[in-house]
Formats: C-alpha cells, structure tokens, sequence
C-alpha cells in the first residue's frame, strides 16, 4: 500500500489476494485515510473510457471523411479532363472530316496524295490513342442514340432501318458521344 497526499492507493493485485475479491474488482479503488470510506474511481474511467471511445469514433468519421473527399477530388479532375479533351478534340473534328472529303475526291495516285493520306493516318491514330472512335454506321441498324437520320429512303433492298449511307462519320470519346453520324435510313414496309 502506497501512501500519498493523505490518501492510501490499494494495489488491485494486493487487494484481491487480501480480500479475495474476483479479479478486476479492486481497480481504482482509493481508501480516504481520514474517513476510512472507499471512493470508486470507476466512474471517472468510465467517463474516460467513453470519451476516449467517442474521440475514436470522431477520428474514424474524419477520416472517412477526408478520403471520401479526396476521391471526390480525384474524380472531378479526372471528370475535367476528359471534359477539356473531349472539347479539344471536337474542335479537330471538322479537320478530320475535311482530310477525308480531300481523299475522296482526287482519285489520281501521286506522291502528293501519299503525303496527304499519310498525314491523314497519323492524325487518326494519334486521335485513337487518346480515346476517340469512329461510330459504325453503313449497314448497321439505326440506334437514334449513336445516329442521326438526315433522311428516310423508301426501298426494298434493304432492311427496315438498316443505314444506307453514312453522311458525316460520328465519334464517340471512350464512352462519351462526340458528335452522332449523320446517315440516310432504309424505309422498308414489307420487312
């Protein structure tokens, strides 16, 4: 036994050997020398306990907090990225569109034609690398989410709905749409 400041500390260990009490029992018992009476200290641990347990469970919510934040963060960044991009590259759309129109046109082979079409394949594939992708079209079945039909054509050659000519190619950017194809649309009321 220990004594301080008038007041003796009981040993818990030194207790329960003494008084037999069941372990855990004699913790934070004090004995007040001058009026003899045992005052429990159990109550202000406890008070210590849950504080300590609510600080914890602040702790824990901060945390969360902070990382749901950060990948709040993330994907806003990421979102604006690929938004800049996709503004970027539909500003070179119409470019794309012109090389094409010039391919199609000059059937002649020369070394000018060459320059131009490979120059034209370069521009595609560094597109292509950034995400962008051609949408399907001729000979597809008309998804008004990936097309827009500039014309219906009455015909029995073809399926209903079946796209006959692709007008101006669409692009979509990884899964975004960038521009829909503009295509003509087989009208076929026997099929």
């Amino acid at each position: 036994m220990a004594r301080t400041n008038g007041k003796s500390e009981v040993d818990p260990q030194e207790l329960d050997a003494e008084h037999e009490l069941p372990a855990g029992e004699g913790e934070g018992v004090t004995i007040d020398s001058q009026t003899g009476r045992a005052s429990t200290e159990s109550s202000e641990l406890q008070k210590l306990r849950v504080e300590r347990d609510t600080l914890i469970d602040r702790l824990a919510r901060l945390q969360a907090e902070f990382e749901n934040a950060r990948k709040r963060s993330a994907r806003e960044q990421q979102d604006f990225r690929e938004f800049a991009l996709a503004d970027a590259i539909k500003t070179l759309l119409p470019i794309l569109d012109s090389f094409e129109r010039a391919l199609q046109t000059s059937a002649e082979r020369s070394e000018f034609r060459g320059g131009v079409d490979l120059i034209y394949k370069q521009f595609q594939d560094a597109l292509q690398k950034l995400g962008l992708r051609a949408i399907p079209a001729k000979g597809e079945i008309f998804d008004p989410h990936l097309h827009e039909a500039i014309e219906m054509v009455d015909t029995t050659a073809a399926a209903d709905h079946q796209i006959l000519e692709e007008l101006q190619r669409g692009y979509k950017l990884k899964d975004r749409l960038l521009r829909p194809s503009m295509v003509k649309v087989a009208r076929n009321s026997k099929h």
